[in-house]
Protein backbone atom coordinates (compact mmCIF):
# COMPACT_ATOMS: atom_id res chain seq x y z
CA UNK A 1 0.00 0.00 0.00
CA UNK A 2 1.36 3.47 -0.80
CA UNK A 3 2.20 5.58 2.22
CA UNK A 4 3.46 9.04 1.32
CA UNK A 5 1.43 11.67 3.19
CA UNK A 6 1.62 15.44 2.78
CA UNK A 7 0.81 17.62 5.80
CA UNK A 8 -0.20 21.21 5.01
CA UNK A 9 -0.35 23.63 7.92
CA UNK A 10 1.11 27.09 8.53
CA UNK A 11 1.70 26.31 12.23
CA UNK A 12 4.86 24.29 12.72
CA UNK A 13 3.67 22.71 15.99
CA UNK A 14 0.63 21.22 14.26
CA UNK A 15 2.82 19.78 11.52
CA UNK A 16 5.23 18.25 14.02
CA UNK A 17 2.48 16.62 16.08
CA UNK A 18 0.89 15.09 12.98
CA UNK A 19 4.26 13.96 11.63
CA UNK A 20 5.04 12.14 14.88
CA UNK A 21 1.68 10.32 14.77
CA UNK A 22 2.09 9.28 11.14
CA UNK A 23 5.80 8.46 11.29
CA UNK A 24 5.19 6.16 14.23
CA UNK A 25 2.79 4.27 11.96
CA UNK A 26 5.61 3.99 9.38
CA UNK A 27 4.29 6.45 6.81
CA UNK A 28 6.59 8.71 4.86
CA UNK A 29 5.67 12.31 5.74
CA UNK A 30 6.10 15.49 3.69
CA UNK A 31 5.43 18.96 5.09
CA UNK A 32 4.25 22.23 3.55
CA UNK A 33 3.64 25.59 5.22
CA UNK A 34 1.40 27.03 2.52
CA UNK A 35 -0.93 26.08 -0.33
CA UNK A 36 1.67 27.16 -2.88
CA UNK A 37 4.36 24.99 -1.29
CA UNK A 38 1.91 22.08 -1.09
CA UNK A 39 1.06 22.36 -4.80
CA UNK A 40 4.77 22.25 -5.67
CA UNK A 41 5.31 19.14 -3.52
CA UNK A 42 2.29 17.41 -5.06
CA UNK A 43 3.77 17.98 -8.52
CA UNK A 44 7.27 16.83 -7.61
CA UNK A 45 6.67 14.14 -4.96
CA UNK A 46 3.22 12.79 -5.87
CA UNK A 47 1.96 12.06 -2.33
CA UNK A 48 -0.77 9.49 -1.78
CA UNK A 49 -2.80 11.55 0.68
CA UNK A 50 -3.03 15.18 1.83
CA UNK A 51 -3.92 16.22 5.38
CA UNK A 52 -4.46 19.97 5.26
CA UNK A 53 -5.52 22.67 7.68
CA UNK A 54 -8.85 24.16 6.69
CA UNK A 55 -7.72 27.55 8.00
CA UNK A 56 -4.61 28.49 6.05
CA UNK A 57 -4.19 32.29 6.14
CA UNK A 58 -3.67 32.85 2.41
CA UNK A 59 -6.43 30.65 0.98
CA UNK A 60 -9.85 29.33 2.00
CA UNK A 61 -10.66 25.64 2.33
CA UNK A 62 -12.67 25.48 -0.89
CA UNK A 63 -9.97 27.22 -2.93
CA UNK A 64 -7.39 24.95 -1.30
CA UNK A 65 -9.19 21.81 -2.51
CA UNK A 66 -9.29 23.15 -6.08
CA UNK A 67 -5.61 24.11 -5.95
CA UNK A 68 -4.50 20.71 -4.66
CA UNK A 69 -6.60 18.81 -7.21
CA UNK A 70 -5.23 20.96 -10.03
CA UNK A 71 -1.67 20.25 -8.87
CA UNK A 72 -2.40 16.49 -8.78
CA UNK A 73 -3.77 16.60 -12.33
CA UNK A 74 -6.65 14.23 -11.58
CA UNK A 75 -9.43 13.63 -9.08
CA UNK A 76 -7.94 10.59 -7.35
CA UNK A 77 -5.73 12.31 -4.75
CA UNK A 78 -7.48 11.97 -1.34
CA UNK A 79 -7.76 15.23 0.61
CA UNK A 80 -8.68 15.45 4.30
CA UNK A 81 -9.26 18.85 5.86
CA UNK A 82 -8.64 19.44 9.56
CA UNK A 83 -10.57 22.15 11.42
CA UNK A 84 -11.11 23.37 14.96
CA UNK A 85 -14.91 23.46 14.63
CA UNK A 86 -17.49 20.97 13.40
CA UNK A 87 -20.28 22.82 11.61
CA UNK A 88 -22.57 20.80 9.36
CA UNK A 89 -23.10 23.40 6.62
CA UNK A 90 -19.38 24.18 6.43
CA UNK A 91 -18.55 20.46 6.31
CA UNK A 92 -21.00 19.89 3.45
CA UNK A 93 -19.57 22.83 1.53
CA UNK A 94 -16.07 21.40 1.82
CA UNK A 95 -17.16 17.89 0.86
CA UNK A 96 -18.81 19.30 -2.26
CA UNK A 97 -15.59 21.15 -3.05
CA UNK A 98 -13.66 17.88 -3.20
CA UNK A 99 -12.57 17.02 0.33
CA UNK A 100 -12.88 13.34 1.18
CA UNK A 101 -13.44 14.07 4.83
CA UNK A 102 -13.34 16.86 7.40
CA UNK A 103 -11.83 15.95 10.78
CA UNK A 104 -12.16 18.08 13.91
CA UNK A 105 -9.54 18.78 16.54
CA UNK A 106 -8.57 17.36 18.90
CA UNK A 107 -7.77 14.47 16.58
CA UNK A 108 -8.34 10.97 17.91
CA UNK A 109 -5.34 8.80 16.96
CA UNK A 110 -7.44 5.67 16.42
CA UNK A 111 -9.88 7.42 14.11
CA UNK A 112 -7.17 9.36 12.28
CA UNK A 113 -5.06 6.32 11.45
CA UNK A 114 -8.10 4.26 10.44
CA UNK A 115 -9.20 7.06 8.09
CA UNK A 116 -5.69 7.28 6.66
CA UNK A 117 -5.60 3.52 6.02
CA UNK A 118 -9.00 3.62 4.36
CA UNK A 119 -8.11 6.47 2.01
CA UNK A 120 -4.74 4.96 1.14
CA UNK A 121 -6.48 1.70 0.30
CA UNK A 122 -8.68 3.60 -2.16
CA UNK A 123 -5.67 5.39 -3.58
CA UNK A 124 -3.88 2.10 -4.16
CA UNK A 125 -6.24 1.32 -7.07
CA UNK A 126 -4.73 4.14 -9.11
CA UNK A 127 -1.24 3.30 -7.89
CA UNK A 128 -1.70 -0.27 -9.09
CA UNK A 129 -2.45 1.07 -12.55
CA UNK A 130 0.65 3.24 -12.39
CA UNK A 131 2.90 0.32 -11.48
CA UNK A 132 1.48 -1.91 -14.20
CA UNK A 133 1.62 0.66 -17.00
CA UNK A 134 4.57 2.81 -15.98
CA UNK A 135 2.29 5.84 -15.90
CA UNK A 136 -1.25 6.66 -14.88
CA UNK A 137 -3.69 6.59 -17.81
CA UNK A 138 -5.33 9.99 -18.11
CA UNK A 139 -9.05 10.59 -18.46
CA UNK A 140 -10.10 13.53 -20.60
CA UNK A 141 -12.91 15.90 -19.64
CA UNK A 142 -15.52 13.93 -21.59
CA UNK A 143 -14.53 10.70 -19.83
CA UNK A 144 -14.50 12.39 -16.44
CA UNK A 145 -18.02 13.62 -17.09
CA UNK A 146 -19.13 9.99 -17.39
CA UNK A 147 -17.75 9.19 -13.94
CA UNK A 148 -20.67 10.61 -12.02
CA UNK A 149 -23.33 8.71 -10.09
CA UNK A 150 -25.77 8.52 -13.01
CA UNK A 151 -27.34 5.09 -13.34
CA UNK A 152 -25.78 3.83 -10.11
CA UNK A 153 -27.43 1.12 -8.04
CA UNK A 154 -27.33 1.87 -4.30
CA UNK A 155 -28.31 -0.82 -1.81
CA UNK A 156 -29.55 0.33 1.63
CA UNK A 157 -28.82 -2.34 4.26
CA UNK A 158 -30.50 -2.12 7.67
CA UNK A 159 -31.85 -4.38 10.42
CA UNK A 160 -35.44 -3.08 10.10
CA UNK A 161 -37.60 -2.69 6.95
CA UNK A 162 -39.41 0.47 8.17
CA UNK A 163 -36.11 2.27 8.66
CA UNK A 164 -34.89 1.12 5.24
CA UNK A 165 -38.04 2.44 3.56
CA UNK A 166 -37.68 5.84 5.28
CA UNK A 167 -34.07 6.07 4.12
CA UNK A 168 -35.04 5.03 0.60
CA UNK A 169 -37.77 7.67 0.28
CA UNK A 170 -35.49 10.41 1.60
CA UNK A 171 -32.53 9.42 -0.55
CA UNK A 172 -34.47 9.07 -3.79
CA UNK A 173 -35.57 12.71 -3.55
CA UNK A 174 -31.94 13.84 -3.78
CA UNK A 175 -30.24 10.83 -5.28
CA UNK A 176 -32.45 9.98 -8.22
CA UNK A 177 -30.76 6.76 -9.28
CA UNK A 178 -31.77 3.21 -8.43
CA UNK A 179 -32.03 2.72 -4.67
CA UNK A 180 -33.09 -0.61 -3.18
CA UNK A 181 -33.50 -1.83 0.39
CA UNK A 182 -32.46 -5.10 1.98
CA UNK A 183 -31.96 -6.56 5.43
CA UNK A 184 -28.35 -6.88 6.58
CA UNK A 185 -28.51 -10.68 6.51
CA UNK A 186 -29.79 -10.75 2.92
CA UNK A 187 -27.49 -8.13 1.35
CA UNK A 188 -25.30 -10.69 -0.47
CA UNK A 189 -28.25 -12.72 -1.75
CA UNK A 190 -28.66 -12.81 -5.51
CA UNK A 191 -25.08 -11.93 -6.46
CA UNK A 192 -24.84 -15.07 -8.57
CA UNK A 193 -27.74 -13.85 -10.70
CA UNK A 194 -25.57 -11.00 -11.97
CA UNK A 195 -27.08 -8.13 -10.00
CA UNK A 196 -24.78 -5.11 -9.98
CA UNK A 197 -24.30 -2.93 -6.90
CA UNK A 198 -22.32 0.32 -7.08
CA UNK A 199 -22.64 1.24 -3.40
CA UNK A 200 -23.74 -0.22 -0.07
CA UNK A 201 -25.12 2.05 2.65
CA UNK A 202 -24.95 0.01 5.85
CA UNK A 203 -26.58 0.73 9.20
CA UNK A 204 -23.99 0.30 11.96
CA UNK A 205 -25.41 0.35 15.50
CA UNK A 206 -23.60 0.43 18.83
CA UNK A 207 -25.85 -2.24 20.31
CA UNK A 208 -25.44 -4.95 17.65
CA UNK A 209 -22.65 -4.08 15.23
CA UNK A 210 -21.53 -7.62 14.31
CA UNK A 211 -23.90 -8.19 11.37
CA UNK A 212 -22.98 -4.86 9.78
CA UNK A 213 -19.24 -5.39 10.27
CA UNK A 214 -19.50 -8.87 8.75
CA UNK A 215 -21.31 -7.42 5.76
CA UNK A 216 -18.59 -4.81 5.22
CA UNK A 217 -15.91 -7.51 5.29
CA UNK A 218 -17.99 -9.79 3.07
CA UNK A 219 -18.55 -7.08 0.46
CA UNK A 220 -14.79 -6.47 0.28
CA UNK A 221 -13.96 -10.16 -0.04
CA UNK A 222 -16.19 -10.97 -3.03
CA UNK A 223 -15.17 -10.27 -6.61
CA UNK A 224 -18.70 -9.08 -7.48
CA UNK A 225 -18.65 -6.31 -4.84
CA UNK A 226 -14.96 -5.73 -4.17
CA UNK A 227 -14.94 -2.36 -5.93
CA UNK A 228 -18.33 -1.18 -4.69
CA UNK A 229 -18.45 1.88 -2.46
CA UNK A 230 -19.31 1.11 1.17
CA UNK A 231 -20.61 3.79 3.56
CA UNK A 232 -21.49 2.96 7.16
CA UNK A 233 -24.05 5.08 9.04
CA UNK A 234 -23.68 5.34 12.83
CA UNK A 235 -26.16 7.02 15.18
CA UNK A 236 -23.43 8.14 17.59
CA UNK A 237 -19.81 9.25 17.60
CA UNK A 238 -18.31 5.85 18.47
CA UNK A 239 -14.75 6.34 17.28
CA UNK A 240 -13.57 2.80 17.96
CA UNK A 241 -16.49 1.27 16.05
CA UNK A 242 -15.96 3.72 13.19
CA UNK A 243 -12.30 2.72 13.05
CA UNK A 244 -13.26 -0.97 12.95
CA UNK A 245 -15.64 -0.31 10.05
CA UNK A 246 -12.97 1.57 8.10
CA UNK A 247 -10.35 -1.11 8.69
CA UNK A 248 -12.73 -3.85 7.54
CA UNK A 249 -13.23 -2.07 4.23
CA UNK A 250 -15.72 0.77 4.55
CA UNK A 251 -14.86 3.71 2.30
CA UNK A 252 -16.60 6.22 4.54
CA UNK A 253 -18.39 6.47 7.90
CA UNK A 254 -21.21 8.92 8.53
CA UNK A 255 -21.47 9.57 12.28
CA UNK A 256 -24.44 11.20 13.96
CA UNK A 257 -27.13 9.22 12.15
CA UNK A 258 -28.82 9.38 8.76
CA UNK A 259 -28.30 12.78 7.07
CA UNK A 260 -29.67 12.52 3.56
CA UNK A 261 -27.85 15.59 2.26
CA UNK A 262 -24.44 14.58 3.54
CA UNK A 263 -24.98 10.97 2.53
CA UNK A 264 -25.84 12.08 -1.02
CA UNK A 265 -22.62 14.10 -1.26
CA UNK A 266 -20.46 11.28 0.09
CA UNK A 267 -22.19 8.68 -2.09
CA UNK A 268 -21.73 10.70 -5.25
CA UNK A 269 -18.04 11.13 -4.51
CA UNK A 270 -17.44 7.47 -3.73
CA UNK A 271 -19.31 6.25 -6.81
CA UNK A 272 -17.43 8.72 -9.01
CA UNK A 273 -14.12 7.43 -7.60
CA UNK A 274 -15.19 3.83 -8.24
CA UNK A 275 -16.09 4.64 -11.84
CA UNK A 276 -12.86 6.54 -12.46
CA UNK A 277 -10.89 3.54 -11.29
CA UNK A 278 -12.94 1.23 -13.50
CA UNK A 279 -12.46 3.48 -16.51
CA UNK A 280 -8.71 3.79 -15.90
CA UNK A 281 -8.47 0.02 -15.56
CA UNK A 282 -10.31 -0.43 -18.85
CA UNK A 283 -8.02 2.08 -20.56
CA UNK A 284 -5.01 0.16 -19.32
CA UNK A 285 -6.53 -3.13 -20.48
CA UNK A 286 -7.25 -1.57 -23.89
CA UNK A 287 -3.66 -0.44 -24.10
CA UNK A 288 -2.41 -3.92 -23.24
CA UNK A 289 -4.74 -5.44 -25.82
CA UNK A 290 -3.47 -2.98 -28.43
CA UNK A 291 0.12 -3.98 -27.65
CA UNK A 292 -0.58 -7.64 -28.54
CA UNK A 293 -3.21 -7.17 -31.25
CA UNK A 294 -2.88 -6.51 -34.96
CA UNK A 295 -4.76 -3.23 -35.50
CA UNK A 296 -6.08 -4.17 -38.96
CA UNK A 297 -7.42 -7.69 -38.44
CA UNK A 298 -7.92 -7.80 -34.66
CA UNK A 299 -5.90 -11.03 -34.46
CA UNK A 300 -2.96 -11.44 -32.13
CA UNK A 301 0.30 -9.99 -33.44
CA UNK A 302 3.77 -11.50 -33.64
CA UNK A 303 4.82 -10.04 -30.28
CA UNK A 304 2.12 -12.07 -28.55
CA UNK A 305 2.18 -15.14 -30.77
CA UNK A 306 5.82 -16.16 -30.49
CA UNK A 307 5.97 -16.46 -26.68
CA UNK A 308 2.62 -18.27 -26.76
CA UNK A 309 3.95 -20.69 -29.34
CA UNK A 310 6.96 -21.39 -27.12
CA UNK A 311 4.72 -21.96 -24.09
CA UNK A 312 2.33 -24.26 -25.95
CA UNK A 313 5.21 -26.23 -27.49
CA UNK A 314 6.82 -26.75 -24.09
CA UNK A 315 3.50 -27.81 -22.55
CA UNK A 316 2.91 -30.25 -25.40
CA UNK A 317 6.30 -31.82 -24.85
CA UNK A 318 5.87 -32.11 -21.08
CA UNK A 319 2.31 -33.48 -21.24
CA UNK A 320 2.92 -35.86 -24.12
CA UNK A 321 0.07 -34.30 -26.12
CA UNK A 322 -0.05 -33.59 -29.85
CA UNK A 323 0.12 -29.96 -30.91
CA UNK A 324 -0.23 -28.60 -34.45
CA UNK A 325 1.47 -25.51 -35.88
CA UNK A 326 0.06 -24.06 -39.09
CA UNK A 327 1.60 -21.33 -41.22
CA UNK A 328 -0.79 -19.91 -43.83
CA UNK A 329 0.08 -17.42 -46.54
CA UNK A 330 -2.25 -15.75 -49.06
CA UNK A 331 -1.43 -16.59 -52.65
CA UNK A 332 -0.39 -13.79 -55.04
CA UNK A 333 -1.43 -11.15 -52.54
CA UNK A 334 0.75 -8.49 -54.17
CA UNK A 335 -1.33 -8.80 -57.32
CA UNK A 336 -4.48 -8.14 -55.26
CA UNK A 337 -3.07 -4.79 -54.15
CA UNK A 338 -1.83 -4.04 -57.68
CA UNK A 339 -5.13 -4.91 -59.41
CA UNK A 340 -7.72 -3.81 -56.87
CA UNK A 341 -5.92 -1.29 -54.65
CA UNK A 342 -4.70 -1.34 -51.06
CA UNK A 343 -8.17 -0.72 -49.63
CA UNK A 344 -9.35 -3.96 -51.23
CA UNK A 345 -6.20 -5.66 -49.97
CA UNK A 346 -7.01 -4.61 -46.43
CA UNK A 347 -10.55 -5.93 -46.81
CA UNK A 348 -9.17 -9.25 -47.99
CA UNK A 349 -6.89 -9.51 -44.95
CA UNK A 350 -9.75 -8.68 -42.59
CA UNK A 351 -12.11 -11.17 -44.20
CA UNK A 352 -9.50 -13.93 -44.21
CA UNK A 353 -8.79 -13.25 -40.53
CA UNK A 354 -12.51 -13.50 -39.80
CA UNK A 355 -12.85 -16.80 -41.66
CA UNK A 356 -9.86 -18.25 -39.83
CA UNK A 357 -11.17 -17.15 -36.45
CA UNK A 358 -14.74 -18.31 -37.12
CA UNK A 359 -13.69 -21.77 -38.23
CA UNK A 360 -11.32 -22.73 -35.44
CA UNK A 361 -11.84 -23.67 -31.80
CA UNK A 362 -11.73 -21.13 -29.02
CA UNK A 363 -8.58 -22.79 -27.63
CA UNK A 364 -6.72 -22.37 -30.92
CA UNK A 365 -4.47 -19.33 -31.27
CA UNK A 366 -4.67 -17.32 -34.51
CA UNK A 367 -2.19 -14.53 -35.21
CA UNK A 368 -1.11 -12.32 -38.08
CA UNK A 369 2.71 -12.50 -38.01
CA UNK A 370 3.53 -10.85 -41.35
CA UNK A 371 1.95 -8.90 -44.17
CA UNK A 372 -0.21 -11.74 -45.46
CA UNK A 373 1.09 -14.55 -43.26
CA UNK A 374 -0.89 -16.13 -40.42
CA UNK A 375 0.15 -18.45 -37.61
CA UNK A 376 -2.27 -20.96 -36.08
CA UNK A 377 -1.45 -23.10 -33.06
CA UNK A 378 -3.82 -25.95 -32.19
CA UNK A 379 -3.06 -27.57 -28.81
CA UNK A 380 -4.11 -31.13 -27.97
CA UNK A 381 -4.81 -31.91 -31.63
CA UNK A 382 -4.03 -35.07 -33.58
CA UNK A 383 -2.49 -35.08 -37.05
CA UNK A 384 -5.80 -36.13 -38.61
CA UNK A 385 -7.71 -33.35 -36.82
CA UNK A 386 -5.15 -30.72 -37.72
CA UNK A 387 -5.00 -31.73 -41.38
CA UNK A 388 -8.79 -31.75 -41.62
CA UNK A 389 -8.98 -28.27 -40.07
CA UNK A 390 -6.28 -26.91 -42.37
CA UNK A 391 -7.97 -28.39 -45.45
CA UNK A 392 -11.29 -26.88 -44.37
CA UNK A 393 -9.69 -23.44 -43.96
CA UNK A 394 -8.07 -23.72 -47.38
CA UNK A 395 -11.43 -24.61 -48.95
CA UNK A 396 -13.45 -21.93 -47.07
CA UNK A 397 -11.08 -19.15 -48.07
CA UNK A 398 -10.69 -20.24 -51.68
CA UNK A 399 -14.30 -20.99 -52.56
CA UNK A 400 -15.78 -17.55 -51.85
CA UNK A 401 -14.25 -14.33 -53.28
CA UNK A 402 -14.08 -11.29 -51.02
CA UNK A 403 -16.45 -8.42 -51.72
CA UNK A 404 -15.30 -4.85 -51.08
CA UNK A 405 -17.05 -1.54 -51.70
CA UNK A 406 -13.94 -0.08 -53.33
CA UNK A 407 -14.11 -2.46 -56.30
CA UNK A 408 -17.07 -3.49 -58.49
CA UNK A 409 -15.90 -7.09 -58.74
CA UNK A 410 -15.35 -9.69 -56.02
CA UNK A 411 -11.69 -10.33 -55.22
CA UNK A 412 -10.69 -13.99 -55.67
CA UNK A 413 -8.20 -15.27 -53.12
CA UNK A 414 -6.60 -18.58 -52.15
CA UNK A 415 -4.28 -19.60 -49.36
CA UNK A 416 -1.37 -22.02 -49.00
CA UNK A 417 -0.84 -23.84 -45.72
CA UNK A 418 2.12 -25.61 -44.13
CA UNK A 419 1.47 -27.96 -41.21
CA UNK A 420 3.86 -29.35 -38.58
CA UNK A 421 3.11 -31.58 -35.61
CA UNK A 422 4.77 -31.16 -32.25
CA UNK A 423 5.21 -34.83 -31.39
CA UNK A 424 7.28 -35.55 -34.52
CA UNK A 425 9.37 -32.38 -34.61
CA UNK A 426 10.37 -31.91 -30.96
CA UNK A 427 13.16 -33.50 -29.03
CA UNK A 428 14.05 -33.38 -25.36
CA UNK A 429 16.45 -30.47 -25.87
CA UNK A 430 16.45 -27.37 -28.05
CA UNK A 431 14.23 -24.48 -29.02
CA UNK A 432 10.96 -26.34 -29.53
CA UNK A 433 8.99 -23.35 -30.80
CA UNK A 434 11.61 -22.46 -33.39
CA UNK A 435 11.82 -26.07 -34.54
CA UNK A 436 8.06 -26.29 -35.05
CA UNK A 437 7.99 -22.96 -36.86
CA UNK A 438 10.83 -23.97 -39.17
CA UNK A 439 9.10 -27.23 -40.05
CA UNK A 440 5.79 -25.47 -40.75
CA UNK A 441 7.62 -22.87 -42.84
CA UNK A 442 9.27 -25.58 -44.93
CA UNK A 443 5.90 -27.23 -45.45
CA UNK A 444 4.44 -23.87 -46.51
CA UNK A 445 7.28 -23.44 -49.02
CA UNK A 446 6.46 -26.90 -50.43
CA UNK A 447 2.78 -25.94 -50.76
CA UNK A 448 3.77 -22.84 -52.74
CA UNK A 449 6.17 -24.84 -54.92
CA UNK A 450 3.55 -27.49 -55.68
CA UNK A 451 1.02 -25.01 -57.08
CA UNK A 452 -0.44 -23.14 -54.06
CA UNK A 453 -4.01 -23.35 -52.69
CA UNK A 454 -3.29 -26.54 -50.77
CA UNK A 455 -2.15 -27.99 -47.46
CA UNK A 456 1.29 -29.60 -47.18
CA UNK A 457 2.55 -31.56 -44.23
CA UNK A 458 6.12 -31.15 -43.02
CA UNK A 459 8.36 -34.02 -44.03
CA UNK A 460 9.00 -35.02 -40.41
CA UNK A 461 5.29 -34.94 -39.61
CA UNK A 462 4.47 -36.98 -42.70
CA UNK A 463 7.10 -39.60 -41.92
Amino acid sequence: MPGKILIVDDISTNRIVLKVKLSSAFYQVLQARSAKEAAALITSERPDLVLASARLPEVGAIELCALLQAAAGDHSLPIVLIDTEDQRDTRLERLRAGADDVLTKPLDDLQLLARVRSLLRLRSGTEELRRRSGTVPVLDEKELALCDAQGAHVKLCTDAPPRAIRWQKALQKRFSEQVSTVLLRDAMRGLQEGTHTDAFVIQLSDEAPDAALRLIADARSRSETRDAAVIAIMPTENRRLAADALDLGANDVLCGGFDVEELSVRLARQIARKRRTEMLREKLASGLRAAVTDPLTGLYNRRYAMPQLAELAQASLQNGEDCAVILADLDHFKSVNDRFGHAAGDSVLCEVAKRLRDNLRSVDMVARIGGEEFLIVMPNTTLHEAHSAASRLCRIIGQTPVRDASTPHPVPITISIGLAMCGTTLHAEGDHARTMLEQADKALYDAKAQGRNQVTLSRLSAA
